[in-house]
């Protein structure tokens, strides 16, 4: 993992209005609180008002700006301190926020796909995903091609002459599987595809894929970026051209974010650095206590040694991120142990500040019919864990004797 001072985290950026001083070096954690801020703050304001207006002058006398601002063009003063704030988190030219993360996926992928084009993706995507690839996108006459993303020997053959643009996600939801993701990135550019990635499960805190060479890079800002479970959010980052592209197909699609969402997602990204990390630690010291429990039969999170992604993942990321999915043993009553946890809270969704645990067969891939979970390796007893920022020694304890009563409630025929 890299996280020398010479990292990417550190490359130059310049706040907003500065055209005469020399940049200086910022670190992500001070990027992630300065950059995209208001050059002149309203009233002197440290945190930027929400702007809840839906239009704004244009061409008169007090008119500030000569561009026509209106919510659902995303060029409000909310949107675009984020976009400039994001841009810099990412390394990217610019980005775009949505109001949600698949609208940012639907607008990012239709940007780069017309009728009769195919698609590359892996197998094993996030349910939602998985479902517009499969069920809707067909009905526009565009194609999806499943690769195996562990073997890029296996790529080349996959391609049609039609083959626009190749789709990945930087750790697989829920096995927690790192794929070939700079071999993918090589891939694209020598074929002429379209790379796009869901960096979800990491944010650019712990990885940075527009640095490999990937064209677009997505979020659902719901999840890490934001981190206090109370916005709707979607993120498109990637070069002026490719986000202008996606621009355009989302002013036609409507799927603009309110000013009080991007305010609070504003607020979220500012201590997403000091999250992610103490988060990873927390999920590191989880996943190797559930690795030694009796109850576990497996535990899926790519910061273990005996992972079989660890290697790669400890070479392209910063750290492993805040995920983790496990098997309880047979033995496991599974809604007694989701019944007698105390501290994690049984809920879908991913990223806040509190531990979530969900079964991803009835949630994220319930669409998907028995013997597509089954092929591809989730069971109806796989447990996703968010892992949040309590005290880790707590959230073993908690998950430990959650795990003892479920055993002892299934052994004893009690409730």
């Amino acid at each position: 993992m890299s996280t020398s001072k010479d990292s990417l985290d550190n490359r130059p950026h310049r706040f907003p209005g500065e055209t005469s001083r020399p940049q200086e070096e910022l670190a992500l954690d001070t990027r992630a609180i300065h950059s995209g801020e208001a050059e002149h703050r309203v009233e002197g304001a440290v945190a930027p008002p929400i702007f809840q207006s839906s239009t704004f002058e244009v061409g008169g006398p007090r008119a500030q700006s000569t561009e026509v601002r209106y919510i659902r063009l995303h060029n409000t003063p909310n949107h675009r301190m984020l976009h400039a704030k994001l841009a810099a988190l990412a390394h990217g030219e610019t980005a775009l926020v949505t109001s949600s993360g698949m609208a940012a996926i639907s607008a990012a992928l239709l940007s780069v796909l017309q009728q009769g084009d195919r698609l590359l993706a892996p197998r094993g995507l996030y349910g939602g995903t998985h479902g517009l690839l499969t069920q809707t996108f067909p009905r526009f006459g565009i194609s999806v091609d499943f690769i195996d993303s562990q073997a890029p020997e296996t790529w080349e053959a996959a391609l049609h002459p039609t083959t626009r643009a190749i789709y990945v996600e930087s750790i697989s939801n829920p096995l927690m599987e790192v794929a070939r993701l700079d071999e993918v990135s090589r891939f694209a550019q020598g074929h002429g595809l379209v790379s796009l990635i869901d960096n979800t499960f990491l944010s650019p805190c712990l990885f940075r894929p527009l640095d490999l060479g990937y064209d677009l890079e997505l979020h659902s800002a719901t999840k890490i970026l934001n981190g206090h479970s109370d916005v709707v959010a979607g993120v498109v980052i990637g070069s002026q051209q490719q986000v202008d592209a996606t621009r355009a197909i989302l002013d036609h699609l409507g799927g603009c974010l309110d000013p009080h969402a991007a305010v609070l997602l504003h607020r979220g990204i500012k201590t997403l650095g000091v999250r992610a990390r103490q988060q990873s630690l927390n999920a590191l010291a989880l996943a190797r206590a559930l690795e030694e429990h009796p109850a576990v039969q497996r535990v899926l999170y790519p910061g273990l040694e005996d992972h079989r992604d660890h290697r790669r993942a400890a070479e392209l990321f910063d750290s492993f991120g805040t995920m983790l999915s496990f098997e309880p043993r047979e033995e496991v009553d599974i809604q007694a142990f989701l019944g007698a946890l105390r501290l994690a809270i049984v809920a879908p969704s991913l990223g806040g500040v509190e531990t979530l645990v969900t079964q991803p067969a009835a949630t994220s891939h319930k669409g998907l019919s028995p013997q597509e979970r089954e092929a591809a390796g989730i069971s109806d007893s796989m447990v996703r864990v968010s892992v949040g920022l309590e005290d880790s020694a707590d959230l073993v304890t908690d998950f430990s004797a959650a795990l003892h009563s479920a055993t002892m409630a299934l052994v004893t025929g009690e409730d």
